[in-house]
């Protein structure tokens, strides 16, 4: 630690070609989609690639949607700090994969939706339904703003250059290739996001390797520190990480992303068949564990470097957020474009997610409040789409302003969406209000017996001073010193894993408790909009099987054919929805 340098003057010109080839290579792809279209777009074409994906770059760009910066920054900073249980998320991925593939996709992929809450009209009513859309519309411009300020943060602690300029080319890049190429652009350029981002976590684990002496001596370093704590079977919910709140909690939580999110459920949508939005879900699986386990195993080598003297709690940094990218100018002050590729792989986190996010809000916009209230030509709707593409970036933009005053980066029917809602609202409210007491999370020792900068103190400290403050409280006397109603120690002390499942639990009771009081249990519901044994790829290998078994050639045909064709979608129906008068679709013989 004692011979640190200049980050700043060690980001070279090189590292700059890097980054800004990044930055080039995005904004083609969506110039390329752009004119490769020979005929007209419609806005189908611009906003669900006209149907005609396939599972591989779907399966891909699924996996970096919801992977930005965050992931990158702040998922090893969690491992340095928490341990590596958090690596049993992966558990939590394989149940939604599942949950996603087998319960949610077939109804929405067989409706033929292009807005997720064209379903809530379907099954409730048009007042649910403009409801959800609006909550999207804001919960979505929010999360944006942060996944737009986190690389942004890091690139100014790596280069020197304005956080304002890093925010805004961000955003401008975004918006370039959404609007230009659509649909089609946003998913090819996740997959070379994609890329860069597993490029940006190896060059890391190699490099971290290679400096320590193999993976056997991070791997015993972290043992030393308490950091693989594994296994972890404490009951209680108010623990931040067992394995409970983070095999329970990551379920719920990545099956409201992947089971019915916007950005995630035009992806399937998009696939040409059934088979192929299915494959692009288990396909994807693979993806998260590989992204995962990169983060993981990143934030063990960040604690082997700093085992004996942590950057946090010396104020070289002033925010753990700022670790990963001190660390990377650590290691590869000698390496002139490394640093950049990492700054290029924080960055690609963030332009996959926000060009996701805009093509969703532009999606539900047209689908769910232009649509069914204006009778707008195919070109109309089309031009509509790129113009709420450019609006929806700049907006985001915005909304990084409010991201840049926050803290650490990781952190049926109406009645029961709003109670669901406003539980969550609250616990989330009084958890940031009231912090979770350190014997129930549980942080891990941070040691700085190893440090030596003495003649860098003041150097770090200048080098810091503009920067986020730190969020993570951990001092016992900060506790004592504050008073603190009895909910803070129960009920604002749930772990944040458990927040999702619960908002989740409490919205489908008291929509349940309401819908038998109010005479909705009596309704009939319309064909199509309900799972059925038909969708399960459980029972259609049991038909084939079957099949086989008893010689019946013509039915395993059959069954073969509306597996591969994808028929189901009402693109390929012989009838259009109306969603006034919902009927299941009759298949094509």
């Amino acid at each position: 630690m004692e011979n640190q340098k200049n980050p700043a003057a060690s980001f070279s010109t090189w590292d700059y070609v890097i980054f800004a080839l990044m930055l080039v290579i995005s904004a083609a792809i969506g110039v390329y989609y752009a004119f490769a279209q020979h005929r007209e777009q419609t806005s189908k074409d611009f906003l669900v690639g006209g149907q005609s994906m396939t599972a591989v770059p779907v399966a891909l760009s699924l996996t970096a949607s919801f992977m930005s910066a965050v992931t990158v920054l702040a998922t090893p900073v969690e491992v340095y700090s928490n341990g590596a249980i958090f690596v049993l998320s992966c558990l939590g991925f394989v149940l939604m994969v599942a949950i996603s593939s087998e319960l949610f996709l077939p109804i929405f992929y067989r409706l033929g939706i292009t807005s997720t809450y064209e379903y809530l009209e379907m099954r409730f009513n048009k007042v649910v339904r403009l409801f959800g859309t609006a909550m999207f519309i804001i919960q979505t411009l929010l999360y944006t703003g942060v996944v737009i300020y986190a690389p942004a943060l890091a690139l100014n602690q790596v280069t020197g250059i304005s956080l304002w300029g890093a925010l805004i080319s961000t955003g401008m890049v975004c918006t370039f290739y959404c609007t230009l190429g659509g649909f089609k652009a946003v998913v090819w350029t996740d997959v070379f996001q994609m890329i860069i981002i597993l490029a940006g976590f190896l060059a890391v684990i190699i490099q971290s390797v290679l400096l320590r002496g193999g993976v056997s001596v991070i791997f015993k370093d972290s043992a030393d520190g308490g950091r693989l704590n594994l296994w972890d079977f404490d009951p209680s919910p108010l623990r931040r990480h067992t394995f409970w709140t983070i095999t329970i909690g990551s379920t719920f939580i990545w099956t409201s992303i992947y089971g019915i999110n916007q950005a995630q459920v035009q992806r399937y949508v998009s696939c040409k068949t059934l088979l192929h939005a299915k494959m692009s879900l288990y396909i994807n699986l693979v993806s998260l564990w590989i992204i995962l386990l990169f983060a993981v195993f990143c934030g063990l080598c960040l604690y082997s470097f700093y085992k004996n003297c942590d950057p946090w709690t010396v104020k070289m940094v002033t925010s753990q957020d700022q670790l990963m990218p001190f660390l990377v100018m650590d290691i590869f002050g000698d390496y002139p474009g490394i640093p950049g590729l990492f700054v290029a792989a924080a960055y690609s986190g963030t332009l996959s997610t926000v060009s996701s996010s805009v093509n969703a809000l532009a999606t539900v916009t047209v689908a769910d409040l232009i649509g069914p209230y204006f009778s707008f030509s195919e070109r109309k709707l089309s031009w509509a789409s790129k113009g709420l593409s450019v609006f929806y970036g700049l907006v985001c933009i915005g909304m990084a302003a409010l991201a840049s005053v926050m803290g650490g980066l990781l952190q049926g029917g109406l009645a029961g969406l709003i109670s669901g809602l406003l539980v969550s609202l609250w616990l989330c409210i009084g958890a940031q209000v009231y912090h979770p007491l350190p014997e129930n999370t549980r942080p891990l020792p941070l040691q700085t017996h190893g440090c030596n900068i003495t003649s860098h103190e003041y150097y770090f400290r200048n080098w810091t001073s503009n920067s986020t403050q730190a969020s993570y409280i951990t001092s016992a006397e900060h506790y004592k010193a504050v008073e603190r109603p009895l909910l803070a120690d129960y009920w604002y002390s749930l772990s944040y894993m458990y927040f999702c499942p619960l908002g989740t639990i409490v919205c489908i009771v008291i929509g349940q408790i309401v819908s038998f009081f109010s005479g909705g249990e009596t309704l009939k519901l319309e064909q199509g909009l309900t799972l059925t044994k038909e969708d399960l790829t459980c029972y259609k290998i049991y038909t084939i099987l079957k099949q086989k078994a008893t010689g019946n050639a013509d039915g395993l045909d059959l069954v073969t054919k509306k597996m591969k064709s994808g028929r189901a979608n009402l693109a390929f129906c012989d009838v259009e929805l109306d969603i006034t008068k919902i009927q299941a679709p009759r298949l094509l013989a």
